[in-house]
């Protein structure tokens, strides 16, 4: 069986971070493993706290996965501050990883942002870099290559830019800004668009961990990029099609967040 490795923050409620990580991974026929770069207690309605791991225990974390189980790709997703991203870095190189694929969390679906700015010009200069395939919806594209997404032609301009600046294929995802569920893929200097029909279904908490881990799950497999991508959004397609709705619909909370760690250092300057 090949295997799989997310780095990412944990939910409780199990829609998104490594939960739905491991989920989508095991569900796509590997076997997956997970090292824990912050607990984060959300849910599908707001984050209410973020506790960070220390870089030095994600790194043993990392450790502990390559020197025993070498996983065949390795997914990214929430790392929020620069300790943490530069030791994902570092550790990665040093394995030498293969199939990296980088989920840039920047804002959670709720609304709540994931980062600091300083971490994000450390993700930017040392991990997107070391990505197969980094995996950013419409508003953290326009982050990335600081534009405004309005139209498709937006949208390959973005991708363009961001694989042209980064060295690495980019699958910008649609869905938010534009009603459509197409994304469209840069690689190699060239572009190519993935259509899919748009399910009218509100439950999207963690659709972008579950994107980006099935791509994980398929390039262990040894599937080609287009294809992991086409497979992937099957798989998610399916998964929002069956309309499973767990919630009590009380509407958003009040969020009142309590940041911990080096992101509240940040934060604070």
């Amino acid at each position: 069986m090949k295997t799989a490795l997310s780095i990412a923050g944990t939910d409780p409620s199990g829609g998104a971070g490594i939960q739905a990580d491991l989920k989508t991974m095991t569900m796509n026929g590997v076997f997956a493993m997970s090292a824990i770069t912050a607990l984060v207690a959300q849910n599908t309605t707001g984050v209410r706290e973020i506790v960070e791991m220390t870089p030095e225990f994600l790194g043993q974390q990392i450790d502990a996965v390559f020197e025993d189980i070498p996983p065949d790709a390795v997914k990214t997703g929430m790392v929020a501050s620069c300790g943490l991203i530069e030791k994902i870095a570092e550790r990665l190189r040093f394995y030498r990883a293969k199939n990296i694929v980088v989920d840039p969390v920047m804002v959670a679906t709720s609304g709540d942002r994931l980062i600091s700015e300083a971490a994000l010009d450390t993700l930017k200069t040392c991990l997107l870099p070391l990505a197969a395939v980094a995996t950013p919806n419409i508003p953290e594209a326009e982050i990335l290559a600081g534009v405004t997404i309005h139209s498709q032609s937006d949208i390959e301009a973005a991708a363009k830019w961001i694989g042209d600046t980064y060295g690495c294929a980019v699958l910008l995802k649609g869905g938010h800004n534009i009603s459509d569920a197409n994304d469209f893929l840069y690689a190699d200097h060239a572009g190519t668009w993935f259509y899919g029909a748009h399910i009218d279904n509100p439950n999207t908490h963690g659709t972008g961990c579950t994107l980006s881990s099935a791509i994980a799950a398929n390039l262990a497999k040894g599937f080609d990029l287009p294809t992991s991508i086409r497979r992937s959004k099957d798989y998610l397609s399916g998964a929002l099609g069956a309309m499973l709705d767990l919630g009590k619909g009380r509407g958003p909370m009040q969020h009142n967040f309590n940041l911990t760690g080096e992101y509240a250092k940040e934060a604070e300057q």
